[in-house]
């Protein structure tokens, strides 16, 4: 695997933390667990130790009966991420969800928060103020921050190529590219425990990469769309690499 090619993000102790309960069903390790895992990317116990504690004190995990746990807000992060893994969607009828800012002199929290979960909603925007995706998601209604700052709307088709506009707001060719980059990388590693810390890492950026994928319909994409490939590429190898882990930090 060429990480160069694929840009791949060094971990730091907070984030082998983070990727860890990310993707532990409880979000829940003892200290020991962690600093375990920590020591696969040579990082001392006395680096997680401290990477834990100021972890609590932020408000990304609470300490009770002996395991650091994620607090509700990263649950939520978690929430996309397995949702990313297997996204629901309905029958696109070419309709699109527009969601258009009303409010006015804004705070800046109150618009990164907007932000936020606009990208969380894959929704990607056209000009300032104005979010727009395919109506194809399944949706269990609009957040608050969403509903206090926005007008929400159901338009029809663009008059202009939708597929275009779809390349436009979100480069579904360049996803692809680096999809493929990381389903090689997947295949190229070695089965079992070897090279344990570089699968670590190759898996933390996919789940990135398939947070950041618009899951447009099918008419939007490009031929030969790698995503669903990606993901059960990715289910196999989780699958094999979960059970290591655990064996690894003694779960």
């Amino acid at each position: 695997m060429d990480d160069d090619s694929l840009s791949l993000r060094p971990l730091t102790a907070r984030s082998v933390v983070l990727s860890t309960l990310l993707g532990h069903h409880p979000p829940a390790l003892p200290a020991r667990a962690l600093v375990r895992v920590g020591a696969l990317f040579g990082t001392a116990e006395g680096t997680v130790r401290t990477a834990l504690t100021r972890m609590v004190a932020a408000g990304d995990l609470e300490q009770r009966d002996g395991a650091y746990r994620l607090t509700e807000r990263l649950l939520a992060r978690q929430a996309r991420q397995d949702d990313s893994r297997a996204p629901r969607t309905r029958p696109w009828d070419g309709s699109w969800e527009i969601a258009v800012v009303t409010g006015e002199r804004r705070a800046a929290p109150e618009r990164a928060a907007l932000r936020q979960a606009m990208a969380g909603l894959r929704l990607a925007e056209l000009r300032e103020g104005c979010w727009l995706r395919p109506a194809n998601l399944a949706r269990d209604g609009w957040p608050a921050v969403v509903r206090d700052q926005c007008a929400l709307l159901t338009g029809a088709a663009p008059e202009s190529d939708p597929a275009a506009l779809a390349a436009t707001l979100w480069d579904p060719a360049g996803w692809a590219r680096r999809a493929r980059a990381l389903e090689a990388a997947l295949t190229a590693l070695p089965g079992g425990p070897q090279r344990l810390a570089e699968r670590f890492t190759v898996s933390a950026a996919v789940l990135r990469h398939l947070l950041a994928d618009p899951v447009l319909p099918p008419a939007l994409l490009p031929p030969d769309w790698p995503g669903e490939d990606l993901r059960r590429r990715y289910d196999a190898f989780d699958g094999e690499f979960r059970e290591i882990l655990l064996r690894h930090i003694g779960g």
